[in-house]
């Protein structure tokens, strides 16, 4: 069976903006109430009759960075998960990297063609 995506993240400029147009756009109830202001997309209350849909977040970019499109996959090791990724002609861009006070472990590669992929480990 194949590791699960379940996350997306848009990252952009104006993370209010996107924010509200996410939200006006989709329905999305978006929760930036946290000290990154990160805006979380539940999954709950997001999905279609059979239950299908991931949870995201949208946000602002550091400045200087343009931001990103992407979707995260649920890996038991980021770090393999990213050395795997270079062997096959992949870039490391970030990671592996504990977020503070979340739980998790994030990294991020490019693939071959340069598209950014997210990766998330559980730290328990």
């Amino acid at each position: 069976m194949g590791q699960p995506v379940v996350h997306f993240e848009i990252i952009g400029k104006d993370a209010k903006k996107l924010q509200s147009y996410y939200s006006e756009l989709f329905g999305w109830k978006i929760d930036a109430d946290n000290p990154m202001n990160y805006g979380v997309v539940q999954r709950d209350g997001n999905t279609n009759p059979d239950g299908a849909g991931i949870g995201g977040g949208i946000s602002g970019a550091p400045e200087g960075y343009d931001g990103h499109v992407t979707f995260y996959i649920e890996v038991p090791d980021v770090e393999a998960a990213l050395a795997r990724a270079e062997s096959l002609g992949g870039t490391r861009v970030m990671g592996p990297d504990e977020v503070p006070g979340m739980g998790i472990v994030l990294g991020h590669f490019k693939d071959p063609e340069g598209h950014l992929i997210g990766l998330v480990q559980s730290a328990a």
